[in-house]
């Protein structure tokens, strides 16, 4: 079953029954007031301020019961055009019996940021931070963010429920420490070199407003980065003081190949012997000489040779 929205103080108060048109009736109205129900008599009675008991009227509060802005900053008119929610938090366990911050105690931030066409949020973990540390971290991680999507002189209005920051940003405070050398006037200044970051990208912006919000309320974009912080925690692996990070993914080795594909090897039968087409030189025949008379005359000299020897020539 959904959920019914009673807006007591907003641009159209009302019961909705959807947070989106909730939203558009809450989200940068001075003062606004309004909390959800899970049935429609509940939402009514806090209409009509007759709540039934003084828990519930004592937890809601109004979204945004101050608005303040850093020196240099111009006022702006009607609604803003960005809204973000900033948050921090720390499990710590070393208050027990008036210790400090652990090693082991797990920290994180969040936060998330309502632009016209999308909505960013983000968070990320910490060992053995404290709240403040990560309540500077989530609004200095905001800020970068807006500037990397370009919005330093649209309407912003940042809600926190960090006292401490909005105090620094809105009261001079942070002027004082930048003055003193980032010190405080009793000594050294925590997170010195956060509140240098933050420093540098204030004068960034032209048109940022700031509002503070009860942390654990009915705010509803103060509840979501404070689940999203929590959920942080929840995934950071215990008795590791470190972050954990996503396992590289290894793929396996590729196999070079060759340019041109290597046939497979297979059974060939000898190779036959190549004959060549190239014709054979003709040879004329040669012509034998005429040896008859030669012949004759050797005959001849053979039977006188021979009738010399008989003496049949001699005078």
């Amino acid at each position: 079953m959904g959920k019914f929205y009673a807006v007591r103080k907003g641009s159209k108060p009302g019961i909705y029954t959807d947070w989106e048109t909730t939203k558009a009736q809450v989200n940068g109205f001075p003062g606004a007031i309004y909390k959800g129900f899970k049935t429609r008599s509940e939402a009514d009675s806090f209409m009509s301020g007759s709540a039934k008991s003084t828990s519930r009227s004592s937890r809601t509060k109004t979204a945004s019961q101050t608005t303040t802005r850093t020196e240099g900053q111009q006022a702006f008119s009607g609604k803003p055009e960005i809204i973000g929610y900033t948050d921090g938090g720390s499990r710590n366990t070393g208050n027990v019996n008036g210790g400090h911050v652990r090693d082991s105690d797990k920290a994180a931030w969040a936060y998330r940021l309502e632009l016209p066409n999308e909505i960013i949020s983000d968070s990320d973990g910490e060992w053995g931070a404290t709240n403040n540390r990560m309540e500077i971290m989530a609004f200095m991680r905001a800020l970068e963010m807006l500037i990397k999507r370009r919005q330093q002189h649209a309407k912003i209005q940042l809600v926190l429920d960090s006292q401490y920051v909005l105090n620094a940003v809105t009261k001079g405070w942070l002027k004082g420490w930048k003055k003193r050398g980032w010190k405080r006037s009793a000594g050294e200044l925590a997170n010195a070199e956060l509140w240098q970051k933050v420093d540098q990208l204030l004068p960034k912006f032209t048109q940022l407003e700031f509002a503070w919000t009860k942390g654990h309320a009915t705010n509803v974009g103060n509840v979501f980065v404070d689940e999203l912080l929590n959920k942080t925690m929840d995934r950071m692996v215990a008795d590791h003081p470190v972050v954990a990070q996503k396992p590289r993914v290894t793929t396996k080795p590729k196999v070079k190949r060759a340019n041109k594909p290597v046939a497979s090897a297979k059974a060939t039968t000898p190779a036959q012997p190549v004959r060549s087409t190239q014709s054979k030189p003709t040879t004329q025949p040669v012509s034998k000489p005429d040896t008859r008379h030669t012949n004759i005359d050797h005959s001849v000299a053979d039977i006188q040779k021979a009738l010399e020897q008989l003496d049949l020539f001699k005078d």
